[in-house]
């Protein structure tokens, strides 16, 4: 959330980036001017109302002391009780109208985002690795994953619907495989700490990163969330969580960090469930976009002056697993069309699909600024100042694990349909080597 008074003194700024984004700005900040002004106006006569309600109380001691008639200034400081009583709750309304319409307001792009209205926009930052070539038509993991015995749509559908899958015998094996490669490598060379949240949280968890109120068709609500309304945020009802970057950065809320402590480096691996509003007829073949997907999760609190380098070493941390897979991909930064609500700069990673013939988003990495800071009040005291500042928090997928895993079965499958498991995850698998065809399933 953007701070109220940056937005009162840079509104044309604001506006200006909100086009940027492709969004209305009358639309979003809709009479922001005339509810503020009308705020301070009132809370300016009260003040003033307050000293003259103090002076009048001054003159009810005198005349009580000196046994004279104080009737009148009594009634005069009633009455004037009452306005300041009307005043401060008409304060209070437009502070919350105006906390409405900052709720609704994205995050400022940074400038060096490109201005854009779609992905088609983004700029390629770099290219890692050689697209391999084949002697023969490559497949598509879905193909692979059926062919192999170890990846199962029909069943999921039938155990429970559309955009779910059922990994068999080394299909899970790989799954794990790499969540344990993703984990150590995060927490032994990237210095990350590792965590195991919950995978339900609150509704005030999901407003302190974004997810509410914009995107709440996007989620899966449990029953004691229903009939949430606009502004209302509990502690005591469950939603399933869309990413780790949820649970984790909320660790924080209502906190005050030791500066000497930051940056805060956590990552975590959590099943991730998404209800894909609006997604239907996109990617419906295979396991690109599902309803319940696995990832490990990056997320850090750091101080503002250092986010910038440490967004730069949280999407290397990113990469370094594709990388050490020997997966081909490409860094994108995105255009303002297409960032994030909460974020300020990201950075996609897309790796190489040789069975689709394309690149495939498989992790952004991404700095709010102290966009989701102020919404969850997480804080740091800077040395030599008296006062609290909002820490910026950063995440990234350190990787999705069901893209990696098709990633890897597209990348490296052989002539006779299996495929060979990575050097780097050869110890992960017990040794193995191949996956190869498994009957039965």
């Amino acid at each position: 959330m953007l701070d109220l008074g940056f937005v009162r003194t840079n509104l044309e700024l604001v506006e200006k980036k909100l086009r940027e984004r492709g969004q209305d700005p009358a639309a979003l900040l809709g009479d922001f001017r005339e509810l503020d002004l009308r705020r301070r106006e009132r809370i300016t006569e009260a003040e003033q109302l307050k000293a003259q309600r103090n002076k009048l109380t001054e003159e009810v001691a005198r005349l009580k002391k000196s046994g004279q008639d104080a009737s009148a200034p009594m009634d005069e400081t009633r009455a004037l009780k009452t306005r300041m009583d009307e005043l401060e709750t008409a304060a209070a309304e437009s502070e919350t109208e105006l906390r409405a319409i900052l709720t609704r307001i994205p995050n400022l792009t940074r400038d060096e985002v490109p201005v854009g209205s779609s992905e088609q926009q983004n700029v390629e930052v770099k290219r890692w690795g050689t697209i391999p070539e084949y002697s023969f038509q490559p497949k598509p993991h879905w193909e692979l994953g059926a062919q192999l015995g170890i990846l199962d749509l029909e069943r999921a559908a039938k155990i429970s619907g559309a955009r779910f899958a059922v990994y068999w015998g080394d299909g899970a094996k790989l799954e794990r495989a790499l969540i344990g490669f993703m984990l150590d490598l995060h927490t032994r060379e990237h210095g990350y700490t590792e965590v195991l949240p919950p995978f339900m949280v609150n509704s005030k968890s999901l407003f302190g990163t974004g997810q509410l109120p914009k995107f709440a068709e996007d989620l899966f609500r449990c029953t004691d969330a229903e009939g949430l309304v606009p502004g209302e945020y509990r502690d005591n009802d469950h939603w399933l969580i869309p990413t780790a970057e949820v649970p984790v950065t909320n660790l924080y809320r209502d906190e005050t960090l030791d500066e000497a402590k930051l940056p805060i480096l956590l990552t975590a691996y959590t099943p991730c469930f998404r209800s894909e509003a609006g997604s239907y007829g996109k990617d419906v073949r295979g396991i690109i976009r599902q309803h319940q997907f696995q990832k490990v999760e990056l997320v850090k609190f750091t101080r503002p002056e250092d986010s910038d380098v440490e967004h730069e070493k949280l999407t290397r941390n990113a990469e370094t697993i594709l990388e050490r897979l020997g997966l081909p991909y490409r860094r994108m930064l995105l255009c303002t069309g297409d960032t994030g609500f909460s974020s300020a700069k990201t950075f996609d990673l897309e790796v190489w699909l040789p069975g689709q013939n394309l690149y495939r988003e498989i992790s952004s990495c991404s700095n709010f600024d102290a966009f989701q800071a102020r919404r969850a009040n997480i804080r740091y005291k800077p040395k030599g100042q008296g006062k609290t500042a909002f820490v910026h928090t950063l995440n990234g997928s350190g990787l999705a694990v069901g893209r990696t895993w098709l990633a890897i079965l597209e990348n490296y499958q052989q002539a006779d349909g299996s495929v060979r498991v990575p050097d780097a995850l050869v110890p992960y698998m017990g040794g193995q080597r191949m996956i190869e065809s498994r009957a039965g399933a």
